[in-house]
């Protein structure tokens, strides 16, 4: 099962007008199971069979659309990746827990199933998209790159008119679909491209290379072959309006300048978190464990939950860029975790 909102709770999230329904009813496994699974306090309800067809469905069609209040969103799948078990990959979690957690939630233990959703919203005469994919394949290994070949044109989007790409950092599947593989050259010229500043101020002084781990070596050098001399490049600090409907929010510690996006406001509310968390089955579920993605893994877990809490008070719909599909729901407190609920869409 490839939808990596298995590990949901069922229901629709309120405040989104649903295109389309998905019939679903709910497992509910006991707390002894859950409590082994996830160390929580109280039962958990799971998406049965029927709806992780309809998510399969939808990574079949390659897109998923809702309403959030006036926005249309459309979140488009990019592609999966396959990532091996590795002890390293949750610093506070073996790789036997991390199957456990996987295999509770309907997901396969074979490896980690790591997904890339890229979220497109059209609001106010804008064709807004949030990141831009692995880049056909340049991050996230032979199963990425569907929004570059096919899925973006699949879900009725022209890429010559996205007019705003709005960056949560600078992490390659998140930027890479930016930039040509060969040449560097800008995929989208006519669009402006919106940077957290504090992201930017990162990774650009010349001096930082030599600082990074070489893994991080090559990553850096490309940011700073493309970024800093694209004339379409604007950056925006904490808690200000990008354009009009869309805020922006320091969600630090996954990078250092990481940032998630309000669009709209109170009851229809849509927040664009990125990577404030990975799949929903293991850090929605666990947000104390800490994956070897976030940079400071303290502060990545402080913002998490207090991300977590924030939407809950705010019921808001939430994206997220490592969430399968349909790639959005609202969050709830769950004992000791978080749920995510998911949006039901075409």
């Amino acid at each position: 099962m490839s939808a990596l909102f298995a590990g949901a709770r069922t229901g629709p999230a309120k405040g989104v007008t649903n295109m389309q329904s998905i019939s679903r009813r709910g497992l509910v496994i006991s707390a002894a199971a859950a409590g082994a699974a996830f160390g929580l306090t109280r039962p958990l309800e799971f998406v049965s069979p029927t709806f992780a067809q309809g998510a399969g469905n939808l990574i079949e069609k390659g897109f998923a659309k809702f309403k959030v209040g006036d926005a249309t969103v459309t979140t488009v799948y990019d592609g999966l990746w396959e990532k091996p078990h590795d002890p390293g990959f949750i610093k506070n979690a073996s790789v036997d827990e991390t199957k456990a957690a996987l295999k509770a939630a309907g997901l396969t233990d074979a490896h980690v199933p790591v997904t890339f959703t890229v979220t497109v919203v059209e609001l106010g005469g804008r064709t807004i998209m949030f990141d831009s994919g692995t880049g056909g394949g340049q991050a996230g290994g032979p199963k990425a790159g569907l929004l570059a070949k096919e899925n973006l044109a699949k879900a009725g989007i022209d890429a010559a008119k996205i007019s705003t790409i709005i960056v949560t950092h600078f992490h390659g599947d998140h930027i890479f679909g930016m930039m040509a593989k060969e040449t560097n050259a800008q995929v989208f010229p006519n669009a402006e491209i919106v940077v957290p500043e504090a992201e930017f101020a990162y990774w650009t002084p010349a001096d930082l290379i030599g600082k990074l781990p070489e893994a991080r070596q090559g990553l850096a050098k490309r940011i700073q072959a493309t970024l800093p001399s694209w004339k379409n490049v604007r950056q925006i600090g904490d808690d200000k309006e990008v354009v009009p409907g869309v805020r922006s929010i320091n969600t630090n510690g996954h990078t250092p300048g990481h940032a998630s996006y309000v669009v709209g406001s109170g009851a229809s509310q849509l927040i664009v978190s990125g990577d404030v968390t990975n799949i929903p089955s293991l850090f929605v579920r666990n947000p104390g464990w800490h994956a070897a993605f976030d940079q400071d893994a303290q502060q990545a877990e402080k913002t998490r939950r207090a991300f977590f809490d924030r939407v809950v008070a705010d019921k808001a719909i939430v994206t997220g860029y490592h969430w399968g599909m349909p790639g959005a729901g609202t969050i709830q407190k769950d004992g000791n975790g978080y749920a995510l609920v998911p949006v039901t869409a075409s």
